[in-house]
């Protein structure tokens, strides 16, 4: 028997009120779900759960449509509780102050100031339940001369530097992927989530942390700032940024080059000298001695025509072969995977995409966790809630329905 199945998950016995959508508030407390934390979604009725956008969006399991079925809302919000709650109604918000009373955390990633106008600001909620942890999560935060202002992960991108500061000379900036704030948000947001749930459990004092996304991805331009504000040298300037280069420390050959066939590519980087000298021998043309490639220094100085001749020598070859050769003799490199490679046949990603159960899908893949904990794993069985789905559960759980009060409710448009 598995030891660690006899142990509770890691949080157990928190409860969350949930209220978060998208990626950016979603994939946090769907890190918090699959740790063992219950997670309590609330939707509005009245628009069918519709303001979280993934809601009935593809990609589909098949040929089925409608609001159960959309793939990026039971990615991100697996293990969660779903419930509704009409909070344009009093009895609505009488229901959700009851679930606040009996709650660790309040969650959400509305605009700014949207849950203080429904009533439930942080005043409030620490009215209802003293030492209540509040996260908000929005472009900006509550305070500032921004605050008013609404965002998507791709316009946080753009204001706090980050599509800027990537991409290739004398080419418009690239960005960093579609959504990448709306994912590393929600990083930032689970991790603020669980500080302060440990500072209430160290002091017993809750707080409202209030999570401004485009804050959060100002923190990752460290080496970029203290560039401008030390040696004054702005980003873009002469051959810089290169994003398929490392300057810092200089390596040489160090880039995505490519593969034999339709986009494929592998990425190769050489440290230093020993590695250089790994991978000369395999290329085995004169070019790796005769234009004078020998140390570092000499590769950076001459990078445009190195990588041409990589590029050159990779072009006609299987990525996957060309991968398994390097390795072997020690060279640092990865081909290029495309997701159907990554998720299906690396045995190096084994069980980070688990199979649930979906009420209306069935059987369904969804993206795991990429932390393994050693006795306290997380669990991934059950898809996304329907809309309502666990209305009778919860409500009558914690604010003592019963099934045929619930049938009421919905039938009043309470719920």
């Amino acid at each position: 028997m598995d030891q660690r199945a006899e142990l509770p998950a890691a949080l157990a016995g928190v409860r969350v009120c949930d209220f978060c959508g998208q990626l950016a508030g979603a994939g946090a407390t769907k890190w918090l779900a699959a740790f063992g934390a219950e997670v309590i979604r609330i939707e509005d009725p009245v628009r069918q759960g519709r303001w979280d956008i993934l809601r009935g969006v593809g990609p589909y399991v098949d040929e089925r449509r409608g609001i159960e079925l959309g793939g990026g809302f039971n990615n991100h919000n697996v293990g969660k509780l779903g419930i509704t709650l009409n909070l344009r109604t009093e009895r609505g918000k009488e229901l959700l102050t009851e679930i606040i009373r009996q709650s660790d955390c309040v969650t959400e990633n509305f605009a700014a100031g949207v849950l203080d106008r429904l009533g439930f600001g942080y005043d409030r909620l620490n009215a209802i339940r003293p030492g209540i942890v509040y996260v908000s999560n929005c472009g900006f935060g509550h305070a500032g001369p921004y605050a008013a202002f609404k965002t998507w992960g791709p316009i946080v991108q753009a204001v706090s530097g980050l599509t800027f500061s990537s991409g290739l000379p004398d080419q418009p900036p690239a960005g960093w992927g579609y959504s990448y704030m709306d994912h590393t948000g929600g990083y930032y947001m689970a991790m603020a989530i669980l500080l302060a749930l440990i500072h209430r459990q160290r002091t017993g004092e809750g707080q409202w942390v209030d999570l401004a996304c485009t804050e959060a991805a100002l923190t990752l331009h460290g080496p970029a700032l203290l560039d401008w504000t030390v040696n004054v040298r702005p980003s873009r300037r002469e051959g810089q940024p290169n994003s398929n280069r490392s300057q810092s420390p200089p390596m040489a050959p160090h880039g995505i080059y490519p593969c034999a066939g339709e986009d494929e590519w592998i990425a190769i980087a050489c440290r230093d000298e020993a590695d250089w000298r790994r991978l000369a021998p395999l290329i085995g043309q004169p070019w790796t001695d005769e234009l004078g490639f020998a140390t570092v220094s000499a590769r950076i100085a001459s990078e445009d025509e190195l990588d041409a001749c990589v590029a050159a020598w990779t072009a006609p070859q299987a990525k996957f072969a060309l991968q398994r050769r390097l390795r072997e003799a020690g060279v640092p490199c990865a081909a290029v995977q495309k997701p159907g490679e990554r998720v299906d046949h690396d045995p190096d990603t084994e069980g980070l995409w688990p199979t649930v159960t979906h009420s209306a899908m069935g059987q369904v893949r969804v993206d795991g966790i990429p932390a393994r904990f050693s006795e306290t794993p997380w669990r991934m069985t059950r898809g996304a809630a329907c809309l309502g789905e666990h209305n009778e559960d919860v409500l009558g759980r914690l604010c003592g329905l019963a099934p045929a009060e619930v049938a009421a409710l919905r039938e009043e448009g309470v719920i």
